[in-house]
């Protein structure tokens, strides 16, 4: 039988300084392109929103399950689960339109692996970080079967008012 050691002390942290916090020159044009890949294949609800609101051309896909997808969903979104984008993605959507994927929130990462298989099928593709639970929370506009479903902008996450959000971002 084997005994379970306790881990050896590690040292503290050193303090910050703006050595440990800035990037060193050599890094800086990797980080440029970290943060550039990032954008070309993340989106966010806000401007998924305003893309649709001007008419801008994709397919946004709901990739989370059955119940999700009737519990609640964003306005025009098509629902595909990951499990079946191999096997019906072409017959639903034309492979030179982009996508736009999103699954519940940010503690998910069903988003990331339906961006993968959309990715893997030739497909353009964008996740939206923060999901569905952030375009709620926003207060861009959810429906059900049943038609619209109101709820508040949590003021954590956007600008609560009546004018248009813009988080100056």
């Amino acid at each position: 039988m084997s005994t379970i050691e306790a881990p050896a002390a590690t040292p503290a942290p050193a303090p910050a300084t703006s050595e440990t916090v800035a990037a060193p020159a050599s890094s800086r044009s990797e980080a440029a392109r970290h943060f550039a890949a990032k954008l070309r294949f993340e989106t966010d609800p806000s401007d998924v929103k305003a893309a649709l609101d001007a008419g801008e051309r994709f397919v946004l896909v709901d990739s989370r399950g059955e119940t999700s997808w009737l519990q609640g969903r964003i306005p025009g979104a098509i629902h595909l689960p990951t499990a079946q984008i191999a096997e019906r993605a072409a017959e639903l959507i034309d492979p030179s339109t982009p996508v736009v994927v999103y699954c519940w929130g940010p503690g998910c990462n069903g988003s990331t692996r339906a961006a993968l298989q959309f990715s893997l099928l030739g497909y353009a593709v964008k996740e939206m970080i923060g999901g569905f639970e952030y375009w709620a929370r926003e207060g861009l506009g959810i429906v059900d079967d049943h038609g619209r479903i109101e709820r508040p902008t949590d003021e954590l996450t956007a600008p609560v008012s009546d004018a248009a959000i813009d988080c100056d971002c």
